[in-house]
């Protein structure tokens, strides 16, 4: 009987055609042992893979620019101007902080990405790979709630810095209870408690930010600090719902010294003789903002021989502030402008008759002159009945927090 070659070859292609589709209908896994026992690429923090490249951290000189950093990895000053016009909506190049680094990912001594960390939380990416682009990242950040206090034995940010916290805390103690307490005159023995959110990347910290409750003893009284209302305008109120904002702040610069008190009778440093003092003089380096203690409107914003350059602002009927010796006027400050609390209107100088840097600051009374530091101030809008019943389960919940968890009520007038 003759073999039928035609029908085996056909046979044997239909076997052979089975025998790959069934190989391909394997997984990966069983068809490249090889290719499964790669390990997959390492990112680092920044989303690159670093293990493909050598990186640098380039330091950041004084006065050098991104142009000069970036041409010694052979990046063509063309593309560095198209970089920047890319950046132009996400940074300004001309921005790099002296001190700080560029990490530099390279290929062959030239850059193809470069990463700069603008803050603690955001970065900007420069990617010189197959076309050119910038894009911003952002490091996964966590809020925790912490706790701070202490007695003060030499400074409030001495004292938050030796428990390990941010003294930046102390700057922002001071913004709670500008209107309450005076911190120029923070003393030894003064005590405080502060419950707080902190900001985390990596489990290392990276900033604070709110204040959410705060106790402070000072001068031998206790001033309370409960944060009540939205993320985004929330306020603070003492234990009673009673607004901690007034009308004025207590000073109007943030971290100086008092040099000079409001006097009937002081020898005058440039005149050589004793003459009344109606201001506060506040020592504090030239440049420092000056700002307004109150909501108003410029009366003057001008220079004389005494005064030097100064702002006069009415905020009422019965209130004026005045502020001299500025080295310079900000910008859009003159007559007739409208100024809010806490509005830079200046900054401190020795302009007129002034021996060194500081602000001399005046405030009226029904038109005559009186010192701040001893004036009542008034105080804001109050707490909305309808909101007292939910700020009052805030404060209740934080007030253990602020004896280290013990109960510990204060005298309050919930009606």
């Amino acid at each position: 009987m003759p073999i039928n070659f035609k029908a085996i070859a056909g046979s044997l292609c239909a076997l052979g055609a089975l025998l790959v589709l069934s190989l391909l209908a394997r997984p990966a896994a069983e068809r490249d042992d090889a290719s499964a026992g790669a390990p997959a690429a390492l990112l680092d923090a920044f989303g690159i893979e670093a293990d493909a490249y050598r990186v640098e951290e380039q330091p950041i000189r004084r006065n050098q620019t991104f142009s000069e950093i970036l041409g010694a990895y052979r990046v063509a000053p063309e593309a560095v101007h198209r970089l920047a016009e890319l950046a132009r909506p996400l940074f300004d190049v001309r921005h790099l902080r002296a001190g700080k680094t560029l990490r530099i990912y390279q290929e062959e001594s030239e850059a193809r990405l470069v990463v700069y960390q603008a803050d603690p939380v955001r970065y900007v990416v420069f990617d010189l790979r197959d076309s050119l682009a910038v894009y911003q990242g952002h490091h996964p950040v966590t809020i925790t709630q912490r706790a701070a206090g202490g007695t003060i034995t030499s400074s409030l940010y001495q004292t938050l810095d030796a428990q390990g916290a941010d003294p930046a805390l102390a700057l922002q103690l001071s913004q709670v209870f500008a209107w309450q307490i005076d911190f120029y005159r923070i003393q030894h023995d003064d005590a405080f408690e502060v419950i707080y959110e902190e900001r985390t990347i990596d489990g290392q910290p990276a900033g604070t930010e709110r204040i959410l409750a705060a106790r402070f003893e000072h001068a031998g009284k206790t001033y309370y600090a409960f944060r009540f209302g939205d993320d985004e305008r929330g306020s603070y109120y003492d234990e009673n719902g009673n607004a901690l904002r007034r009308a004025f702040l207590k000073a109007p610069l943030e971290y100086s010294r008092i040099s000079s008190r409001y006097s009937r009778r002081r020898f005058h440093p440039v005149q050589k003789r004793y003459k009344a003092h109606l201001g506060t003089d506040y020592a504090a380096p030239t440049g420092t903002p000056v700002r307004a203690t109150g909501d108003g409107v410029v009366m003057a914003a001008a220079y004389t021989r005494g005064n030097g350059r100064y702002v006069k602002i009415r905020h009422n009927s019965t209130y004026a502030t005045g502020y001299l010796h500025l080295s310079k006027i900000a910008r859009g400050i003159r007559p007739g402008t409208r100024v809010q609390q806490g509005q830079v209107i200046g900054y401190v100088g020795q302009t007129g008759l002034a021996t060194g840097p500081h602000l001399c600051y005046r405030f009226w009374k029904d038109g005559v002159q009186i010192d701040p530091l001893r004036l009542e101030l008034p105080a804001a809008e109050p707490l909305a009945a309808t909101q007292r019943g939910a700020f009052f389960a805030v404060r209740d919940y934080f007030l253990p927090l602020l004896y280290g968890g013990q109960p510990a009520a204060p005298q309050q007038d919930a009606g």
